[in-house]
């Protein structure tokens, strides 16, 4: 097999993505569905026991997946074994749909998925312990010099595309909107130690006067408490928070790998951060758009202004592009794994040919993320079939 055909690289997405703007972990829990961690099949034996992991219905549209038990089964119902995925909590709800699904046609396979996060996914994927992981952002370069020492080859399949959703409490009425600039005096290095909203005003409003194209501030910030509950590190969600909103503040202002502030409350579920977020009137963070969507009723997203003014977080501005942190989702497939274990090409082909048409989607009982365009969907499936 050709390696460039088994990996569907980051900048490449990213300028397929920009192009559909055009015309269109992390991450959590350790939610499991069915059976522990697969011991038939090789990429999976050394997964960790989880048969007393949470079922997976904590996951958001995961046991709601549309009906589609009626249709032709995959592999013809015949096949046995077992599937072990990881990877990103933002992920995870498709990955559970898709192999709930896939285990009611085929109940000889046992199908496990957690989402301890990105960037432990990758972890256990590049030690051979995972059959796939789920990803929220790309396999970074020291992520992939790990995987080929360890001589685990893969295919990178961009499966959807998420908003990043900034949010608050809906008792918040004094935020309504804010800008990467905001974000930055907010959560930014600066921001360390920062108690109250009303104490960055004067950051932001100094930012403001350098900063003139990631738009404008929304000062004076409420005289509040600032209650943050966020992603921690391991979480694809927070490295693409970091590098999309933090690092290009930090870039104008001069400042070299700006990270968030480290004073905050990170957790790598984001059902975690759910509850924090609505625990506390005057509390910020993010999380993957189908969390958010999935919780309405608790937490308020905030309308972000990237440089174009304030943008909601929804299906058509994710789509669309216009929402200023929208982003690629990913499943990777291990190449030692598929060749090993006969039940992981009919799955994937399942998941490539039907599910992420069809789990994914603005309806009721789909997983809230947005469906591939009709060029980013060519191109998966090419990639896929051209394994």
């Amino acid at each position: 097999m050709n390696t460039s055909k088994r990996r569907l690289l980051a900048g490449a997405i990213a300028l397929s993505l920009v192009a559909a703007a055009c015309g269109d972990d992390d991450d959590t829990s350790s939610d499991t569905t069915q059976a522990p961690a697969a011991t038939d099949a090789p990429a999976a034996t050394d997964a960790p026991d989880m048969t007393e992991a949470p079922a997976a219905t904590d996951a958001p549209a995961a046991t709601d997946a549309p009906d589609m038990t009626e249709a032709p089964d995959e592999g013809g119902g015949d096949l046995s074994g077992s599937i072990f995925i990881s990877g990103s909590s933002t992920v995870e709800p498709i990955s559970i749909a898709a192999a709930d699904i896939f285990a009611d046609r085929n109940p000889g396979v046992a199908m496990t998925v957690e989402g301890p996060g990105t960037g432990d996914g990758f972890a256990k994927f590049c030690n051979g312990e995972s059959d796939s992981s789920g990803a929220s952002r790309a396999m970074k370069a020291e992520e992939i010099a790990v995987c080929e020492e360890a001589g685990i080859e893969f295919i990178e399949l961009q499966v959807g595309v998420d908003g990043i959703s900034v949010l608050t409490s809906p008792e918040n009425t004094a935020v309504e909107c804010l800008s990467f600039v905001d974000l930055y005096a907010l959560l930014g290095p600066d921001a360390t130690g920062v108690n109250n909203w009303a104490d960055a005003t004067s950051v932001a409003d100094e930012i403001a006067a350098t900063v003139t194209d990631l738009g404008a501030v929304n000062t004076p910030y409420p005289d509040a408490q600032l209650t943050i509950t966020a992603p921690g590190e391991e979480s694809g969600t927070f490295d693409f928070f970091v590098e999309a909103v933090i690092e290009s503040v930090g870039e104008a202002l001069g400042v070299e790998d700006a990270n968030v502030r480290p004073d905050y409350t990170a957790s790598p579920n984001d059902n975690v951060i759910i509850e924090g977020i609505a625990a506390n009137p005057t509390s910020l963070g993010w999380v993957g758009y189908a969390f958010a969507a999935e919780n309405l009723e608790v937490i308020k997203t905030i309308e972000v202004d990237g440089g174009d003014g304030c943008v909601e977080v929804n299906p058509d501005t994710i789509g669309s592009g216009e929402y200023p942190i929208s982003r690629p989702l990913f499943m990777y497939v291990s190449i030692p794994a598929l060749e090993s274990n006969p039940a992981l090409e009919p799955y994937f082909d399942y998941v490539i040919g039907e599910a992420i048409t069809t789990v994914i989607g603005p309806e009721e009982g789909q997983v809230p993320y947005v469906q591939l365009n009709d060029e980013l969907l060519a191109e998966t499936q090419r990639v896929w079939e051209e394994k």
